[in-house]
């Protein structure tokens, strides 16, 4: 007879990430790098079990090697560490400054964040009078090419880091607007830098556009972009200087000093 599920043993994958967090929780608590042995011990794994785990955890540099045979955090956690903190921190900076903005043009605000190759919403300001049905959730994810806020992003890759872009994802497109050709986004990203602003004309949904400005931190680092979302024919060029206020008032809260 065939076993239940529930009689099952537990899954190697579950013991392994516990095993993974004994092991990060062992080196978080010392500044210095520590030996195969000590860390061996310390967790109570054999130190081949140790070993292999380790050098997965190099490979995802969560973990990194000094010197081989000794090990220490690696910078991954600090980069996902102040992913974290931004996207806190900036969500509840933004989120009085978005309903004001929201106020004044009656259309949606969005807060979105760079998440590898696509855009996040993490907050928005919106209410039923905008008459635009919203479709992007908070949760929501979108390409960066095909959005106002990504496009402020990738303005600010290298050539190399836009390149790789194109050639994962293909730059495919949703719509009969969507930019799919490189030399296209690159001249579209070209005005975003000079500006300081990015636009979506109806690339990611028809009869929707979107203007963006960005968000900076206290090391002056992109870490979100504001955007106001409206149904085609209603995006009014007048509401630009003040989503731009908006976000550089959201950007000083986070420390931002323009150089």
């Amino acid at each position: 007879m065939k076993k239940s599920d529930s009689a099952l043993p537990a899954t190697p994958t579950v013991q392994v990430i516990e095993r993974m967090f004994t092991l990060l929780e062992i080196l978080a608590h010392r500044e210095e790098a520590m030996s195969l042995k000590e860390i061996s011990e310390k967790s109570g794994l054999h130190p081949s079990t140790a070993h292999r785990i380790l050098n997965d955890l190099a490979t995802g540099r969560f973990v990194d090697r000094p010197v081989a045979g000794n090990y220490r955090l690696g910078m991954r956690l600090l980069e996902l560490g102040n992913l974290v903190k931004a996207r806190l921190n900036v969500r509840d900076a933004a989120l009085a400054p978005m309903r004001e903005l929201h106020k004044l043009t009656q259309q949606p605000v969005n807060l979105s964040m760079r998440q590898g190759d696509e855009i996040i919403y993490v907050e928005r300001a919106f209410s039923e009078r905008s008459g635009m049905q919203v479709v992007r959730a908070i949760g929501g994810r979108a390409p960066l090419h095909l959005t106002s806020v990504g496009k402020l992003f990738l303005a600010f890759d290298d050539p190399q880091r836009l390149r790789s872009y194109a050639t994962r994802t293909g730059l495919s497109g949703q719509t009969k607007n969507s930019i799919t050709q490189l030399p296209v986004l690159e001249r579209e990203l070209s005005k975003a830098r000079q500006y300081g602003i990015a636009r979506d004309n109806e690339e990611l949904e028809l009869g929707v556009r979107c203007m963006a400005a960005g968000i900076y931190d206290d090391q002056n680092n992109l870490v979100a972009g504001l955007s106001i979302s409206a149904p085609a024919d209603r995006l009014d060029e007048h509401w630009l200087p003040k989503l731009q206020a908006t976000a550089a008032e959201i950007s000083t809260a986070l420390g931002y000093k323009p150089r």
